[in-house]
């Protein structure tokens, strides 16, 4: 995995660096500017350059890169200073802008001489590469401080931040590549994400010799008759067959059963008594899934009582693995979280931010403000894992946080969470810990989006095209 610091363990980290192992500043401020002229080095042969100066270590860095690239043939530099605030230089043409304004320890709005240079700088056309994080971007939330440099480029110094990817952080950042400036960190409390090694732990060469019994069962509860898609999208994704699993099932309400038969033959298929919607409760119709190994529920189940009353009994009589998705996590919005605290089973929770907000009772706003700490408190008073889904997701048990990474705006679309629930409840099948396969689901999810959109482009991918393409992100790790 790659840590994701925040801006007081980073703090902390460049502390001890320089105050017990004795490596200065002025030595750790020439590495960063090496590390950012180096990057531009790798992909421009010359240009004409324009280094944006403010104060602090991050402006000092900037004259580092100015000075190795003033000595490369081929570059013609310029500086500028946000305190002198000269910005007729700003009429000039440049290939390449450099941005050194603001760190990571921004904590109020940008405005004055500065809110102006970022202004030029996001007006330049020229290719803009960030120091440490995009001006203007909070390192630890990724909100943008009135006005933000947008960047093509961020040469994060020494680790990742939380703000590179954490809500407008993701798209203002751009590529983001970690240099190693020789800063020690030793924290084990950070966040990380997941890279393709991570995953390819859960999908280790399998024996020929092996039985369908040997491999788990896996099932899916939901559906109602105003959503009777949502439940096929998490169960075709279920993919259990493509996670692996040896059995796979759908449990809907009766009303719906002639929509869902056939629509995936190698599946088996339960009914559940109805209202004529929705489902009701009925034991007999639950029981017989007590014995299978993941269960994803509520995906179009409704948030009735009746589906709290079913929810309800599976928590407190199964003892496998269980997620909770859609109306699932609504009813228990409506009728009460605490039973989550009278488990048997290990609890999923798979949120988007408005539905967290309302199991929460924590605006968006407040979720949006402090994203980890918010979700941390949630998983460990409630003692289960979150995923709650975002651009950028989290993923924690209440200790151990991922930030999951990958993915395209094209996943925005109704189906594409019941399709990733679906999907995790397939790999929670495995013997590995419910956060990492969780994590692992939603890295593996968001690769199957970028490649749809690759295929054909972010507008025209389906929630349908992202279950076609997870065989092909799971060949590529």
């Amino acid at each position: 995995m790659e840590r994701i610091l925040s801006v007081g363990e980073m703090r902390a980290a460049d502390e001890y660096t320089i105050n017990t192992l004795g490596v200065s500043s002025e030595i750790l401020i020439s590495r960063a500017g090496e590390a950012v002229a180096q990057e531009i080095l790798k992909r421009f042969k010359g240009g004409r350059v324009l280094v944006c100066i403010g104060k602090g270590n991050n402006g000092e860095d900037g004259k580092v890169v100015a000075k190795i690239l003033s000595a490369v043939h081929g570059f013609s530099v310029s500086t500028f200073s946000a305190e002198v605030g000269f910005f007729k230089i700003f009429e000039k043409k440049f290939d390449i802008i450099v941005d050194c304004l603001f760190g990571t320890g921004l904590n109020k709005e940008i405005t004055g001489r500065y809110k102006t240079a970022v202004e030029k700088i996001n007006e330049s056309g020229a290719f803009v590469i960030s120091c440490d994080i995009p001006s203007g971007i909070n390192g630890d939330s990724g909100k943008v401080m009135g006005v933000a440099v947008k960047a093509d480029l961020t040469v994060a110094i020494q680790e990742y931040k939380l703000g590179h990817f954490l809500n407008e952080g993701v798209d203002y950042s751009g590529k983001v590549i970690a240099k190693d400036i020789g800063i020690s960190v030793w924290t084990d409390t950070c966040a990380n994400r997941i890279t393709d090694k991570d995953a390819a732990l859960l999908f280790k060469k399998r024996p020929r010799n092996i039985h369908k019994g040997d491999c788990g069962k896996v099932a899916v509860i939901g559906g109602s008759k105003s959503y009777s898609g949502s439940v096929m999208l998490s169960h075709n994704a279920l993919t259990a067959y493509k996670t692996g699993a040896g059995y796979a099932a759908i449990a809907v309400p009766d009303c719906i059963f002639n929509v869902v038969a056939g629509i995936n033959p190698e599946c088996i298929i339960r009914c559940l008594p109805d209202d004529g919607n929705g489902m009701v409760f009925d034991e007999s119709g639950i029981k017989p899934l007590l014995g299978y190994n993941a269960i994803a529920f509520g995906m179009g189940a409704g948030a009735t009582e009746e589906t709290y009353k079913t929810l309800s009994y599976l928590i407190k009589n199964y003892k496998g693995r269980l997620l909770i998705d859609a109306d699932g996590i609504n009813a228990l919005a409506l009728f009460g979280k605490e039973i989550l605290k009278n488990k048997k089973c290990e609890v999923v929770l798979t949120p988007h931010v408005g539905e967290f907000s309302r199991l929460s009772g924590k605006s968006k706003e407040e979720i949006l403000s402090d994203t980890i700490g918010l979700a941390k408190a949630f998983a460990a008073e409630y003692g289960i894992t979150l995923l709650l889904k975002n651009a950028v997701s989290v993923i924690t048990d209440g200790t151990k946080t991922v930030l999951n990474t990958t993915g395209d705006g094209g996943m925005a679309k109704g189906g594409s969470g019941d399709v990733l629930s679906g999907f995790a409840a397939g790999l929670l099948n495995r013997d590995e810990e419910p956060f990492f396969c969780v994590a692992v689901a939603a890295y593996l999810f968001g690769r199957a989006g970028e490649i749809a959109a690759k295929e054909q482009n972010s507008y025209t991918i389906t929630a349908t095209d992202l279950i076609a393409a997870l065989p092909k992100a799971i060949n590529k790790i």
